[in-house]
């Protein structure tokens, strides 16, 4: 995709989620995620690349001790569908015996989430949370539910605030969506 063509596609979008919406869903998970883990001296993991948008404005909201660390696992990389789930990269802290909380932008067919989870609780975590900004509303049942989640959005192709599209627009402070007639293109 061309900056030409990510620049026409915005013009075309949705706004699905503004700027006070978005504001309002972080401090109420912060709320949430604080009234769970203050006392538990936990690790927080962001999923790179997505998660650093939501990550970013959420940990300032956090006032407890924790660390932070991140990894890196997709199954999307550039592509519109996803395949199997790739490593990049680890978290380097020693998670055994830790709370561990996973911050990922999106929860959809929840596979690479379950697959992060797994690996964190093998690593001996006591226990694995999951934090998602956005849950698509899918029609589809999943296994996967996070335990805290920032906003409920239809199953559309979503961009902005971390979620991309061909690598491009996570850097939007909105969340737009594809317009449903040309979300078959997608």
């Amino acid at each position: 995709m061309t900056p030409e063509a990510a620049e026409s596609l915005l013009e075309s979008a949705v706004c699905v989620a503004g700027t006070e919406k978005i504001e309002r869903a972080l401090s109420d998970m912060a709320m949430a995620i604080s009234n769970r883990l203050e006392k538990s001296n936990p690790v927080i993991l962001p999923v790179m690349t997505g998660a650093l948008i939501f990550a970013g404005h959420l940990l300032p909201k956090l006032t407890f001790p924790l660390e932070i660390d991140y990894l890196q696992a997709n199954r999307y990389g550039q592509n519109m569908t996803g395949g199997r789930v790739h490593w990049r990269i680890e978290p380097r802290i020693d998670l055994h015996g830790r709370s561990v909380l996973i911050l990922d932008d999106i929860l959809d067919k929840g596979i690479t989430l379950e697959a992060v989870c797994k690996k964190m609780a093998s690593y001996g975590a006591s226990e694995v949370l999951t934090a998602v900004f956005v849950n698509k509303r899918l029609a589809a049942s999943r296994n996967m539910k996070a335990d805290f989640i920032g906003l409920e959005l239809p199953d559309r192709f979503l961009f902005g605030f971390g979620l991309d599209i061909y690598g491009y627009w996570r850097n939007l402070p909105r969340i737009y969506a594809i317009p449903e007639n040309k979300y078959k293109d997608f």
